[in-house]
């Protein structure tokens, strides 16, 4: 994992509460990191960069290092991306947007196209409850026969050990795998203790190298996006680490279905990844400034 050095925040001065920053505050205070605190506002003012610099005050008093921003560039989202290239920002720290007649928090497509074109790591924050002495979940698909998969894993268990090693937090693993498929001619598919197994198999490299406990690894049948977020409540974890792509180049680049059903039904914060090769294209493709 690389460190991180420079936080971009995403501040909705409208807002009575601001959980992006309260989280980018504790992680700055474990990381020592630069915060870049940025109000997209296409009617920005003097008066309105007041509130912005009143709320990052209290970081500041609080020995941190806070840098407001308040612009806008055609939208939101290419505002954020404009500013995270701009400054070189190691992370996007976003408070998921709640949703129109929706009574939970959860992710709108202003969110998902974020997620898409960003090339770093994007955290959606959905509390503020401090992931110290917690529980961070590595939600990965362990099929052993997807090698397009293996590559997102090994990103997602890296961010996750590494967050997990930072706030002393217990790190787990959890893989939905499909019901059996009789008419497979792999055996290993033909019951669900063979397709257990194979999937267990999958994350037990994983286990080894971040030296997870084999009680840490969840492994059941169902559709990843109802089973994680139910073992996410289950375990109650603090952060859930997962990936929204992995397919190399441009179409694989779009964040599909089932990423954007977990990121609604998830409950806890959500650190979304993308393999390194298609972070850095992508964006490039997307925004040429």
């Amino acid at each position: 994992m690389r460190a991180l050095k420079k936080m971009l925040v995403i501040v909705d001065t409208r807002q009575d509460k601001h959980l992006a920053l309260a989280r980018a505050r504790l992680l700055a205070k474990a990381t020592g990191a630069t915060i870049h605190a940025l109000a997209p506002n296409p009617r920005a003012n003097e008066a309105s960069l007041k509130v912005l610099e009143t709320l990052i005050k209290p970081l500041q008093d609080d020995g941190l290092e806070v840098v407001p921003h308040e612009l806008w560039h055609n939208n939101a989202v290419e505002t954020i991306i404009h500013v995270r290239q701009s400054e070189g920002c190691d992370l996007v720290v976003k408070q998921a947007k709640r949703a129109d007649n929706v009574s939970r928090v959860i992710s709108t497509p202003e969110d998902w196209t974020l997620l898409r074109k960003c090339r770093v790591p994007v955290l959606m924050v959905k509390h503020t409850d401090p992931w110290s002495n917690g529980k961070i979940l590595a939600a990965i698909d362990a099929n052993p026969n997807d090698s397009e998969h293996q590559v997102l894993n090994e990103v997602i268990l890296e961010y996750a050990a590494a967050i997990a090693g930072v706030a002393d937090a217990e790190c787990h693993i959890a893989s939905a795998h499909p019901a059996p498929m009789l008419s497979s001619a792999d055996p290993d598919k033909q019951t669900l203790e063979g397709m257990r197994f194979s999937y267990q198999a999958g994350c037990k490299p994983f286990a080894d190298r971040y030296e997870i406990p084999a009680e840490d690894i969840h492994v059941e049948e169902g559709p990843a996006e109802t089973l994680i977020p139910a073992i996410a409540k289950k375990i109650d974890a603090d952060l859930v680490v997962m990936g929204t792509v992995a397919r190399g180049g441009l179409k694989g680049a779009l964040m599909g279905n089932t990423a954007e059903l977990l990121l609604g039904a998830i409950e806890s914060d959500v650190l979304t990844l993308k393999p390194r090769d298609i972070m850095e294209p992508l964006e490039q493709t997307l925004y040429r400034f």
